[in-house]
C-alpha cells in the first residue's frame, strides 16, 4: 500500500501545471453594482478644481467584488476594486458597520481591503476630512451614500455567489501605456539606473469554477488621468474602458447578480502617467482616444494573460491588518534609507504640491522642485497652521506650504491609517492607503520579500486602498520637492515607517502569531461632524406649455455608420435619482413592432450631457448622444432619456420617459 501511494504521489508532482491547476481549492465569489454619483452639479475628485463640476455620464462607475475563502480553515478575504478617486477611510467604516449588520464579524476590516482605480473624472465629496472636500464644496453625502450603498451590495452579491473553484495567476509586462512623468526625482534615486522608470509588470488572476472563467483581476500601474480637468462626464477614465471590454464586449456581463466580473486595479502608480507626450497629453490625437488607447493596452495584455494562465494559486488563506498613527512612527535603521534610526511627522504639504503635475498644473507662482516659498506664503502658512519650529525640521528640507495636521478640532487629513496584506496561496496582495511611487513599491515588495517563510511568492501593491493620504516617495524623491514629494504628507521617512508595519505583518504571517495591538490606536468616525454648502435641488419645470420629457431637438432622420445621433430633451435634475443599476439614457432598436434597448448611458458609444436653462425657472436639458459604430445592424432606431423630476410646491419626486423619433440606420 505505501509502494502504490508513492508512485500515486510521484505521479501527481510530475503532472504539469495546467493539470494541477484543475482542483478546485477555494471558494470564489463575485459580485459588481453601480456606484455613480451625482451627475450634475456635484465637482469631481481628483485635479483639486473647483470648475470641474459634473456635466453629464460618459460611463458608469462600478465597484466589482471578490470573495476567496479557504475550505478548511474558513479564513476568507474580499477585495473589493471601485472607480473612484480615492477609497476615503469614512466609506470603509461605513462599509464596515453595513457589514457587521448583515454578516456579523465574517467580513471586518481585518479581511477586507477596497481599493481605487484613482479615476479623476467620479463624483467626489465622500471623504470625511476637509483637505478633499474643500475643491468639492464640502461633503457629498449623496455621493457618499452611492459608494457605500454601492460597495455593500457589490460584497453581498459575492457572498451569495461563493462556490468551489480555482485561481490561476499569470505575469507580463506592458510597455506602453504609462510613462514617469517625475523622471528627476526618479533618477535621485540610489538604485534608480537597476529599473527601468516605469513599472511595466501586469499580474492578472483569473478565477474559474466548473471550467469556466468567471472573474479577473488585473493589477497595472497607471494614472487615472487619461481625461483632462476640463472634462466634466463621469468616466471610469482608462481602467474603466478596460473593464468593460473585458466585461461587456468579450464576456456579455449584464452586470447582475451572477455577471461576470473584471476588474483593473491600481498598483503603486504615484508617478506613472498614461500620457506619454509627458504634457498632459498622449498617446491619441484626444483625449477620448488616449483613452481608448490606454485602455485597450491594459485589456488587450490582460485578456492574453488571461487565456496563458496556469499557475494555481494554492495554500492556506490569510491576512493581517493594522492600524498605524503615521504621524508618530519611530523607524527603525533596518528601514530607512540612510541606516539610522528616524521619526516620521505631523502631516503637510509642501511648495511642490501646489505647483501641480504634467498632467494637471497647479497655481501659477509654485513650481515643482520648490523647497522654500516666499515671506508672503510662508506668512499665510504660519496664519492657516502655525507649524511649529519642530515640525519644520522634521519635514526639512521641504518647506510646508499647509500643515493641515495641526488644524483643530480635527486635523484635515487622517494620521491613523490601516495597512494590510491579504495572503490567497503564494500570492500576497500589500494595501497601503496612498499614492507610492513606482520606486516606493519595488522598497516595499523587497521589503516583503525579504522576510523568510511567509509563502509569498507573488506580491502586488495594491494602492489607494481602504484609505487615503496622499503620496510616499522614496526620501531621495522627496528631497527633490516635486510634486509627489511635496505631496507626502508624514515627512521624508513615510515610506520607511510603511516597510517597517509590512514587515511586522509578513513576519506575523511567516510566524502564525498574531500582531501585538497593544496600543493600536483607532481612526476617527467623523460622520456627523460635515459641512456642505453644496446647494440641493429646489424643483424642475419645462417653459410653458412644454413638459418634462419633451424633445427639444429631434435626431436626423437617416444616419449611416460612424456618424453620431443626437437627441435633445427637457428634463428633471440627476440628483433627484442616480438610477443606480438603470440609465438616464436609452439607444433602442425597433425589432418587430417591440422596441429593444441596445445601449445605455454605461456604453461608451454614448454620452448623456445635462444643462441648467433657468435656475429661478428650474427649467434644464438633457442632450443624449449615440456614436454609431461599424458594429451597429441596419435598421430603425430611436433615443429615449429616463429620469425623475421634482415637483414645484409639493416637491414630490415623479418618474418620467421621453422618446426621440424614430430614424433609419442604414
Amino acid at each position: 500500500m505505501k509502494r502504490l501511494l508513492r508512485i500515486f504521489m510521484a505521479a501527481a508532482l510530475s503532472l504539469p501545471a495546467t493539470l494541477l491547476a484543475q482542483t478546485d481549492n477555494y471558494l470564489i465569489g463575485r459580485g459588481i453594482y453601480d456606484i455613480t454619483g451625482p451627475a450634475a452639479e456635484a465637482s469631481l475628485f481628483g485635479y483639486g478644481s473647483l470648475d470641474q463640476s459634473a456635466s453629464g455620464i460618459h460611463d458608469r462607475q462600478w465597484a466589482r467584488a471578490f470573495i476567496v475563502a479557504d475550505p478548511q480553515s474558513g479564513k476568507r478575504v474580499v477585495f473589493v476594486v471601485i472607480d473612484s478617486g480615492a477609497t476615503f477611510q469614512g466609506v470603509v467604516q461605513g462599509v464596515g458597520a453595513a457589514l457587521k449588520t448583515r454578516f456579523g464579524s465574517l467580513y471586518d476590516a481585518r479581511n477586507l481591503v477596497i481599493s481605487a482605480t484613482h479615476t479623476h473624472s467620479a463624483a467626489g465629496g465622500h471623504s470625511h476630512y476637509a483637505l478633499y472636500n474643500i475643491t468639492t464644496n464640502g461633503y457629498i453625502e449623496q455621493n457618499y451614500k452611492a459608494q457605500v450603498n454601492g460597495i455593500v451590495a457589490a460584497i453581498e452579491r459575492a457572498h451569495q455567489d461563493l462556490a468551489p473553484g480555482r485561481i490561476l495567476l499569470a505575469r507580463g509586462e506592458l510597455w506602453n501605456a504609462s510613462a514617469n512623468r517625475s523622471q528627476q526625482a526618479y533618477y535621485a534615486n540610489r538604485d534608480a539606473a537597476q529599473y527601468p522608470d516605469i513599472d511595466p509588470e501586469m499580474t492578472v488572476l483569473k478565477l474559474v469554477r466548473n471550467g469556466q472563467p468567471v472573474g479577473m483581476i488585473s493589477w497595472f500601474a497607471t494614472h487615472g488621468v487619461s481625461l483632462p480637468q476640463s472634462n466634466t462626464l463621469l468616466s471610469g477614465d482608462n481602467k474603466g474602458y478596460a473593464a468593460y471590454l473585458f466585461e461587456k464586449q468579450l464576456m456579455g456581463s449584464d452586470y447582475g447578480p451572477g455577471a461576470f466580473v473584471a476588474a483593473f486595479a491600481q498598483s503603486n502608480s504615484g508617478d506613472m502617467t498614461p500620457n506619454l507626450n509627458l504634457d498632459g497629453s498622449g498617446p491619441g490625437h484626444t483625449p477620448e482616444q488616449s483613452l481608448r488607447l490606454i485602455g485597450q493596452r491594459q485589456y488587450d495584455l490582460a485578456r492574453q494573460l488571461f487565456e496563458q494562465a496556469s499557475e494555481a494559486l494554492s495554500g492556506p488563506i490569510d491576512f493581517r491588518h493594522k492600524y498605524y498613527d503615521m504621524s508618530a512612527q519611530q523607524v527603525a535603521a533596518p528601514f530607512t534609507e540612510d541606516g539610522q534610526s528616524h521619526r516620521t511627522c505631523t502631516a503637510a504639504l509642501g511648495y511642490g504640491f501646489g505647483a501641480g503635475t504634467e498632467d494637471g498644473r497647479g497655481m501659477d507662482f509654485f513650481n515643482e522642485g520648490q523647497l522654500q516659498g516666499n515671506l508672503f506664503w510662508q506668512a499665510l502658512t504660519a496664519m492657516l497652521t502655525a507649524p511649529t519650529e519642530a515640525q519644520k525640521a522634521c519635514h526639512a528640507p521641504r518647506g510646508l506650504l499647509l500643515a493641515q495636521g495641526n488644524f483643530k478640532p480635527y486635523p484635515w487629513s487622517p494620521e491613523v491609517l490601516p495597512v494590510s496584506i491579504l495572503k490567497i496561496g503564494q500570492l500576497g496582495l500589500l494595501a497601503v492607503p496612498g499614492e507610492f511611487t513606482v520606486m516606493a513599491g519595488r522598497r516595499l515588495r523587497s521589503t516583503v520579500a525579504a522576510v523568510p517563510g511567509s509563502g509569498l511568492q507573488h506580491l502586488v501593491v495594491a494602492g489607494y486602498s481602504n484609505a487615503y493620504a496622499g503620496y510616499v516617495t522614496t526620501q531621495e524623491e522627496y528631497s527633490l520637492g516635486h510634486y509627489e514629494g511635496g505631496s507626502t504628507h508624514f515627512g521624508p521617512w513615510t515610506l520607511a515607517a510603511y516597510r517597517q508595519a509590512l514587515h511586522e505583518q509578513a513576519s506575523s504571517l511567516a510566524s502564525g502569531q498574531p500582531l501585538m495591538y497593544a496600543g493600536e490606536p483607532q481612526p476617527r468616525d467623523l460622520k456627523d461632524k460635515q459641512l456642505t454648502l453644496q446647494t440641493g435641488v429646489v424643483h424642475d419645470q419645462a417653459p410653458l406649455f412644454k413638459r418634462i420629457g419633451d424633445v427639444v431637438s429631434q435626431p436626423a432622420q437617416r444616419y449611416s455608420r460612424g456618424q453620431a445621433a443626437k437627441a435633445v430633451f427637457w428634463a428633471g435634475h440627476p440628483k433627484n435619482n442616480l438610477r443606480p443599476q438603470g440609465s438616464f439614457l436609452q439607444v433602442q432598436r425597433l425589432v418587430g413592432n417591440q422596441w429593444q434597448t441596445v445601449a445605455g448611458d454605461n456604453d461608451w458609444s454614448t454620452r448623456f450631457r445635462w444643462k441648467r436653462v433657468d435656475p429661478i425657472w428650474g427649467t434644464s436639458q438633457a442632450t443624449l448622444e449615440w456614436d454609431i459604430d461599424a458594429s451597429v445592424p441596419a435598421g430603425t432606431y430611436r433615443l429615449r432619456h429616463s429620469g425623475t423630476r421634482k415637483a414645484p410646491l409639493t416637491f414630490k419626486l415623479h418618474e418620467y420617459g421621453g422618446a426621440s423619433r424614430s430614424f433609419v440606420v442604414d
